[in-house]
Parts: C-alpha cells; sequence; structure tokens
C-alpha cells in the first residue's frame, strides 16, 4: 500500500534521526549493558570472596575458640597461623582478616614468639577502616591495642608500652588498661604509681584474682 505524503515525511524523519544518532543509541545501550553485566559480575566476585573468607575464618573459629584452660596443639597453632596468613594475602579488606589477626596473634604468644604476635596486631591497626560509611568495630580496635601493649611489656619494652596505653581512650575497656598500666609502673619499679593503676582498674570494675594478688604483693613491697 502506497505512504501517503504525511507518512513519508515521517519515514524520512525517522531515517534522518537515525543515520544522525542511530549509532550512538547503540552503543549507549552496549555500554549501559556492558556496565549492568559488569557490575552484576563484580557482586558475584564479591559475594564468592566473602563466603571464601567467611569459610577460612570458621576454620579458625573451629581450631582456636577452644574453652578456657584448653591448649591448641602445636598442629592446630600452626593450622591457624597459616590460615590468618591466607584471609590476609587474599582478603585483606574483609573484617575476616582482622579477626583471624587476633587469633594468629594469640597462637604466637603461645608458642613465645612475641615479635610475630606484634606484626599481626600491628596489621590490624594498620588494616582498619576509618571511612564515613565502613568504619572497624572500635572494640576490636580496643583489643587489639590491649594486647598489643601487653606484648610489648613481655617483650621487655615498658616505655613503648606505657607511651602506646597513655595514648588509648580505653571507654569501656578501662579496667583492662588500668591492670595493664599497673604491670608497666611495676616494670618500671614505680610502686606507687602501679598501686593506683591497680586500685583504678578495681574501682571501674575489675575483680579478679589475678589482680587482687598483684595488689596484696605491692603490699609486702611496701
Amino acid at each position: 500500500m502506497a505512504l501517503n505524503a504525511a507518512e513519508e515525511e515521517t519515514v524520512e524523519a525517522i531515517k534522518k534521526w537515525w543515520d544522525e544518532n542511530g549509532k550512538q543509541l547503540v552503543l549507549m545501550i552496549m555500554v549501559v549493558m556492558a556496565g549492568y553485566g559488569g557490575w552484576f559480575l563484580w557482586q558475584n566476585v564479591r559475594l564468592a570472596s566473602a563466603d571464601a573468607a567467611s569459610d577460612l575464618y570458621e576454620e579458625i573459629l573451629s581450631i582456636a575458640a577452644v574453652t578456657e584452660g584448653v591448649t591448641v596443639n602445636a598442629a592446630d597453632g600452626a593450622r591457624v597461623l597459616e590460615l590468618a596468613d591466607e584471609l590476609r594475602a587474599e582478603h585483606g579488606g574483609s573484617i575476616y582478616a582482622l579477626f583471624a589477626s587476633l587469633f594468629d596473634a594469640q597462637q604466637a604468644v603461645r608458642v613465645n614468639d612475641l615479635e610475630a604476635a606484634e606484626s599481626s596486631l600491628q596489621w590490624i591497626l594498620d588494616n582498619q577502616q576509618t571511612g564515613f560509611f565502613k568504619q572497624t568495630d572500635g572494640g576490636l580496635i580496643l583489643t587489639t591495642q590491649l594486647r598489643m601493649g601487653r606484648v610489648i611489656l613481655a617483650r621487655g619494652d615498658a616505655e613503648r608500652a606505657l607511651i602506646l596505653v597513655n595514648n588509648v581512650n580505653p571507654v569501656s575497656y578501662e579496667p583492662g588498661f588500668a591492670e595493664l598500666r599497673g604491670d608497666i609502673y611495676f616494670a618500671l619499679g614505680r610502686i606507687v604509681d602501679a598501686r593506683e593503676a591497680y586500685v583504678a582498674a578495681q574501682q571501674a570494675g575489675s575483680n579478679s584474682d589475678a589482680l587482687r594478688m598483684k595488689l596484696d604483693n605491692l603490699s609486702d613491697e611496701s
């Protein structure tokens, strides 16, 4: 059927528009589809990575999260170190890598490798997330700093441990930090300061037998 004049003008207008814009439209659609496909692929990769990191961390928990008083054997301890290394290497941006490093440091302390323990704890502090939308849990950081102070003191560097402790706002972790401060002062021979720190730990809520023994020992030295 023949086209009337109006229809012919419409067809010609469409052809002209296609000649001028058709290729750009196709390219735009391809870019959008490629972007969507890339985003979808990235999401799948991200989820797969999170699942893999979670599996590694669960294996660490199954080994290291033992009942108090139970000792992890040498083979299992070595496996924890291996898994933590893998998490840091392949999933270093995940929260699992941060928590795994706590267990890593714990096992290093168990075998008296204090240098490795400090290195693992420092890794947590160096890799914490500080962005507006994504921040590492403050409790994890305070736990790390508390353990770091203990490790540094155990390595015989009481002055450096004191600097660390004095630059931390312990908030709800005050009992632990106050007791550690007392241990540091005791190591430095500052007995009066040590006693005050231990009393502060008690006042902050610590009622441990170990803390009472430390205060009793200071009384014996008076």
